[in-house]
């Protein structure tokens, strides 16, 4: 038994390596880089330790309004990316002819860059001196004024982004619902339809339950893609977030790293462990209520 529990830790030790090397490591350099006060990038040298960077982050106007968007981002796109997801499944779970080509159709933009297709929305919303946009065409149509999406006012530009991030994450969504929908044993359905039970308990009562633990990893890992959201609004409104109003937290580490007021690891370094404490915060708020909500079967 003990010969075989060291050729177990010898099998997994590339494994442990790699992780201490590329995550653990990185982990406590970044808590120490955090608590690091008056950090020189170039001397490598600072003046002692403390809570300073975590204030200074805490005070920054642009940090606040990074936070700020990715609340909004994240509480805009979680719930309608899942809910829409969710119907298109039913729907798709439905139809039996042509279904294969729907979920193709579905699942083409999550093999597309997401760069190119922020670049194709980009122009879709942008207003130019010689084209408001098609978007704005269409908005004409029913009588409505042109509105510039991309530099024009906060509220354009935050649809534009929750638009965009919903766009991007449904397919997966998609696929994975339909997948779940399909496990779900038909049993259940033929005895609930032998009984006379209408179709919105049926969903309620039976569908639901069956694919809530694929429904409950769809939000926990939506809610962390959406706190790590920085290529799509890069996409969008270029690389100067700040600028545009747009930035996120992710955005605003990049930024304290290597953007124009770059140079400054530790107010990075105190920004980073924020957005941990934050995600970690919310999925052990999620695996709390989970406990109620979420059947195993």
């Amino acid at each position: 038994m003990e010969k075989n529990n060291n050729k177990a830790w010898l099998y997994l030790l590339p494994s442990l390596i790699f992780l201490g090397i590329f995550m653990i490591y990185p982990l406590f350099d970044v808590m120490i880089y955090s608590v690091e006060e008056g950090y020189n990038f170039a001397s490598q040298s600072f003046f002692g330790y403390g809570t300073y960077n975590f204030s200074y982050v805490l005070r920054d106007p642009y940090f606040l309004q990074a936070l700020k968007n990715t609340f909004l981002l994240v509480i805009i796109t979680v719930p309608i990316s899942t809910g829409l997801a969710l119907l298109i499944s039913v729907l798709l779970n439905s139809i039996t002819r042509l279904r294969d080509m729907f979920q193709t159709i579905f699942f083409l933009p999550y093999v597309t860059n997401t760069l190119a297709v922020g670049l194709v929305f980009m122009l879709l919303f942008k207003k130019t001196p010689y084209t408001d946009g098609f978007i704005n065409m269409i908005l004409h149509w029913f009588g409505m004024g042109p509105v510039d999406f991309i530099e024009g006012p906060y509220w354009a530009k935050m649809f534009v982004t929750c638009f965009y991030t919903i766009w991007i994450v449904m397919p997966f969504k998609i696929l994975i619902l339909t997948s779940a929908l399909a496990s779900v044993n038909p049993d259940y359905y033929k005895a609930a339809r032998v009984d006379g039970t209408p179709r919105w308990r049926i969903f309620t009562r039976i569908t639901l339950p069956m694919i809530s633990p694929m429904i409950f990893y769809l939000v926990i890992t939506g809610f962390i893609g959406a706190f790590k959201a920085y290529s799509d609004e890069v996409a969008l409104f270029g690389t100067n977030l700040n600028a545009a109003g747009m930035n996120t937290i992710v955005g605003y580490v990049y930024d304290m790293l290597y953007g124009d007021s770059g140079g400054y690891p530790s107010y990075a370094s105190a920004a980073a462990l924020l957005l941990f404490a934050i995600v970690l915060t919310i999925t052990c708020i999620n695996l709390l209520i989970s406990r109620k909500t979420v059947t195993y079967s």
